[in-house]
């Protein structure tokens, strides 16, 4: 007997069979997305691989997408709809809070739920990381509770991890960064003209930072996989991805680049339309869990 479920939401980037496999609850976010003046009011809940490269056409083409957090009445429907199939003890996983405040919405929709579900026990926390880095906290708390942990082991073990998951991202196209205000217009233009790119990483505080910039893919691609060497991969959670937004070759690329220097061999998957929309199209990157706290403030 299972001592809690799991749920959480579509930023974890988990496809639909896996959700269906690990037997979670998850809430799909809302996006909109903009052609001159015609909105659209879409929902991350793909069903087909089509569904995202159509996503990421529509944003090479001139498409504005833009994201928003999941709304505290979005979770109070989930927990509700959890409650009522007598689901007594649960764990929520949240996006990052360096990323977004997404737990605390969590977390009042819980004290709203209890008003009619007194007896409920539903605890949230916030992943430290987005997208296939939220997906492994995900999988490491659907491990914990098919082993029969309890609740509370499993939401100390989560809260030590997090802080082991390392991403490496590499954004191809920099006037998504400019539109999410990481870097300015400016430098936006001048880096495209120079074939800037920029690497990124979660820092500890779960925030997302530009560490530095290559010049050319090859180069950049070349200094993402250098930083393995950095890490050990964690056996208890060997948990390790590529990642791109419609960029298949060179997730190839960095495939073959990692199997060549390191001897591992990762799955490849595409990134879902939230996180996606602020890195843009082309972009690749790969997380894992390793055995050491993250190096970066």
């Amino acid at each position: 007997m299972k001592n809690f479920e799991v749920s959480t939401d579509s930023t974890c980037d988990l496809f639909v069979d896996e959700i269906q496999k690990l037997n979670i609850f998850v809430e799909p976010l809302e996006y909109n997305v903009s052609v001159g003046d015609n909105l659209e009011v879409e929902l991350d809940n793909y069903t087909s691989q089509k569904q995202y490269f159509d996503f990421y056409k529509r944003l090479r083409e001139g498409a504005i997408a833009k994201t928003s957090i999941l709304s505290v009445q979005a979770h109070v429907d989930l927990f509700t709809k959890m409650a009522n199939k007598g689901i007594k003890s649960a764990i929520h996983i949240s996006q990052g809070y360096g990323l977004s405040p997404t737990v605390d919405n969590a977390n009042s929709a819980i004290e709203i739920v209890k008003k009619d579900f007194p007896d409920i026990n539903y605890v949230a926390i916030e992943a430290n990381s987005t997208t296939i880095g939220e997906g492994f906290i995900v999988r490491a708390c659907c491990n914990m509770r098919d082993k029969g942990l309890s609740l509370s082991e499993t939401v100390n073990k989560l809260n030590e991890i997090k802080h082991l998951t390392q991403h490496f991202v590499l954004v191809n196209d920099l006037k998504f960064l400019a539109r999410g205000g990481r870097i300015s217009k400016t430098s936006a233009n001048i880096g495209s003209m120079f074939q800037v790119k920029p690497i990124l990483q979660f820092g500890r505080d779960g925030k997302l930072k530009i560490v530095r910039k290559e010049i050319g893919f090859k180069k950049a691609l070349k200094s993402i996989v250098n930083e393995y060497a950095n890490f050990s991969l964690n056996k208890e959670f060997p948990y390790i991805e590529i990642v791109h937004t419609d960029n298949l070759d060179g997730a190839d690329e960095l495939k073959e680049l990692l199997k060549s220097t390191y001897g591992i061999d990762v799955n490849i998957r595409i990134m879902g339309p939230i996180i996606g929309a602020h890195v843009g199209p082309s972009a690749v990157a790969y997380a894992f869990v390793s055995n050491e706290v993250r190096p970066n403030e």
